[in-house]
């Protein structure tokens, strides 16, 4: 059953709607900038997904089918019909299940910093055991965060990446484990094929989380998707060159109308 996500919208509603979607462990605020900068573009919207910030934390387990219907239930009490959909890491997941099981629900799909098979389902299966297990995520959020963002930008921006990490520390651990399992199963592999969204593909350079060929990956298997690196960048390349990754996805999203 799909839960009320939290959600923050910025823009006219007669604008172009686009929704954002967030990495594992973050919460809609990593799209602070990009709400700003696209108020006068586009009706945006960003969410914190199930078992994650503000959203409820129903218990587990959770299926990306969850994580789905989740935003077509958002979309319906916006009374969105179609939307540029832009996810990120986990929300680049999503956007590869709406892609697959409700195109008409898509206008466009940008998908950053993602996996179509993230594999390595022993490192998921025990990072969900610890933070169960410790009850917290705060173990683990020093090792993550240092794969958001490159060292050189860690080094000049130490007081927002203490924010990044104080954000996926405060996260439910019950949900943000169930979310692991979440992207231990995701295989959309032999599916991209069959995604006929308009679909521009984001790798961050310097992404140790989900590396390019990742990426390379989804571009190939999508027909007609485009691949854009941005240089520097680690995961989280919207807060490390947000001009840069807010161009792409404006230029995308303008493309198809």
């Amino acid at each position: 059953m799909a839960v009320q996500l939290h959600y923050d919208v910025a823009g006219e509603k007669h604008l172009p709607p686009l929704i954002l979607s967030s990495a594992l462990g973050s919460t809609g605020d990593i799209w602070d900038w990009q709400l700003s900068a696209f108020s006068s573009l586009f009706h945006t919207i960003s969410y914190d997904h199930r078992g994650h910030g503000r959203s409820p934390a129903p218990p587990g387990p959770y299926s990306i089918d969850d994580l789905g219907s989740d935003v077509l239930d958002l979309m319906d009490r916006l009374e969105i019909e179609r939307a540029h959909f832009c996810g990120l890491s986990l929300g680049g997941m999503v956007g590869l299940w709406l892609g697959v099981h409700a195109p008409q629900r898509l206008s466009s799909l940008t998908l950053c910093c993602t996996s179509a098979r993230p594999g390595n389902t022993q490192m998921w299966g025990e990072r969900a055991a610890a933070v169960l297990a410790e009850q917290s995520v705060a173990g683990v959020a020093g090792g993550i965060v240092a794969k958001w963002v490159t060292p050189e930008y860690a080094q000049a921006n130490a007081e927002e990446v203490a924010g990044l990490r104080s954000m996926l520390a405060g996260s439910p651990p019950e949900g943000y484990a169930a979310c692991c399992r979440v992207v231990e199963a995701v295989d959309f592999v032999d599916e991209l094929p069959l995604i006929a969204t308009p679909t521009l593909v984001i790798s961050g350079a310097s992404d140790e989380a989900l590396p390019p060929a990742h990426q390379r990956v989804i571009a190939d298997g999508i027909p007609g998707a485009r691949l854009a690196t941005i240089d520097p960048g680690a995961h989280l390349p919207n807060i490390e060159q947000p001009q840069v990754f807010s161009d792409l996805v404006a230029e995308h999203v303008r493309a198809n109308p």
